[in-house]
């Protein structure tokens, strides 16, 4: 059954929600995946506070043109598309959606957007292969704490060389061994 114009009018609203709340959008071609692998895939990205749904190229086009994003090239929006919302984390979900296409073997990302800034698939591609947040963080506490550990380990080698020379002194005059 064909939809009315009020529904499409409330579907490109509720796009264009989402394209306002959302902190990255990706638009890939989901061509050959089944409903299970489609549903595991939402799951997972639902988990990580995104939304994954698929999304008539017109409507998308409307929404986009109702929004501050710049216009998708024409090769993007040839063919389905399928589009990922991610509302918390803008990369945990681009790493999932990336890991779920390369494990199928099917599908691919077109484009997308980090904020406002038009990314295309290498860039995407690049930007799933980066650590996450939590790694990124992880390592910057390690690079600022390990010259903190060098200066303790400095500081406390004088005390350690006088407990030393002080136990050389004792068992040189015939103090107790234990």
């Amino acid at each position: 059954m064909a939809k009315t114009r009020i529904q499409k009018e409330e579907q490109v609203k509720d796009i264009s929600e989402k394209l306002s709340r959302s902190r990255s959008v990706i638009f890939a071609d989901y061509q050959g995946m089944n409903m299970s692998q489609l549903g595991v895939l939402r799951k997972s990205l639902k988990d990580q506070g995104a939304q994954f749904i698929i999304t008539k190229n017109t409507m998308l086009n409307i929404a986009l043109k109702q929004t501050a994003y710049p216009t998708l090239p024409d090769d993007v929006m040839s063919g389905p598309i399928a589009t990922l919302f991610a509302y918390e984390d803008e990369v945990s979900p681009i790493k999932a959606l990336v890991k779920a296409l390369k494990e199928a073997n099917l599908g691919r990302i077109k484009a997308g957007y980090l904020g406002q800034e038009l990314l295309d698939s290498s860039t995407i591609n690049k930007l799933a292969s980066l650590p996450s947040k939590a790694e990124l963080q992880g390592q910057v506490v390690g690079t600022l704490a390990a010259p903190l550990l060098g200066m303790v380990n400095v500081l406390q080698a004088n005390l350690r060389n006088l407990v030393y020379a002080l136990d050389a002194v004792r068992k040189q005059k015939g103090g107790d061994t234990q």
